[in-house]
């Protein structure tokens, strides 16, 4: 999470301990103080937790939470700040996660030129950058999952890129839950930066920022689903409602990544 990166890495999955790499794109961390749950699958419920779980992922950190501890326990200085914080001698798991945390909600976004435009200056935006805020909230449909401040409905949907039963196979919500309606969902991400965190979707399959639109104007992905599937095979997702061809025209999709820039 490079802050010259948008808070992202700008790798389409994620590289970790040994240079692994992960499955899934790495998701900016500048808003993460307005989304909840966290994790293209959801599987933290606050940040507190999250901010944990890459310590102790064998392909992200490859370490523990306890051996993390114990190395701030060792440190004099940590100790010395963890108590004039905490108010207790000795450092604990819960306390890394709230330092954590504390540090990524004080990264949330103060000053787009979206913002300003929000507080009443009227020219922070341009004429197709304002065409494109009419069309994100109307024809385009992005508000139907992009709203609020962080721009995130914090639900989850399918948008077909799921692979189901090919080797990127990937069903995100539903490896969480086991909730059948869950297979192929990943959360709605912020849009707080988005023109700095190419590239997109979460496995970071789409390069640049055009590419997301259009992608979006024609309904998305929509793989059919086999005739039949091979038994204990996870159930095949059903394509989320909201996705339907836009009709856009190429003049529409430059407004609406204009307006992106300002975010």
């Amino acid at each position: 999470h490079d802050p010259d990166l948008g808070w992202a890495d700008g790798r389409r999955v994620s590289f970790g301990h040994d240079r692994q790499a992960g499955r899934r794109n790495a998701p900016s961390v500048a808003a993460s103080a307005h989304v909840a749950p966290l994790f293209w699958d959801g599987r933290a419920a606050t940040l507190e937790d999250q901010a944990l779980h890459p310590i102790a992922d064998s392909i992200e950190m490859g370490f523990t939470t306890q051996g993390a501890v114990r190395r701030l326990r060792r440190d004099a200085s940590y100790r010395r700040e963890f108590n004039e914080v905490f108010a207790q001698p000795r450092i604990d798991a819960a306390q890394l996660g709230q330092a954590i945390a504390a540090f990524e909600r004080s990264l949330s976004p103060r000053n787009s030129r979206f913002d300003r435009f929000l507080r009443g200056n009227a020219r922070a935006l341009d004429d197709a950058q304002l065409r494109g805020l009419h069309l994100f909230r109307t024809q385009a449909g992005c508000m139907n999952c992009h709203s609020g401040a962080a721009l995130t409905d914090n639900g989850f949907h399918n948008l077909g890129l799921h692979f189901h039963g090919r080797p990127r196979q990937d069903l995100g919500r539903y490896e969480v839950t086991g909730d059948p309606v869950d297979s192929g969902r990943f959360r709605t991400p912020s849009l707080r930066g988005v023109a700095n965190t190419a590239p997109y979707m979460h496995n970071g399959l789409i390069p640049r920022l055009s590419g997301v639109l259009a992608f979006y104007n024609v309904g998305g992905a929509r793989p059919r689903a086999p005739a039949s599937l091979p038994a204990g095979a996870a159930p095949f997702p059903e394509p989320d409602p909201l996705l339907r061809p836009r009709g856009l025209g190429r003049q529409d999709l430059q407004d609406i990544e204009a307006f992106l820039q300002t975010l």
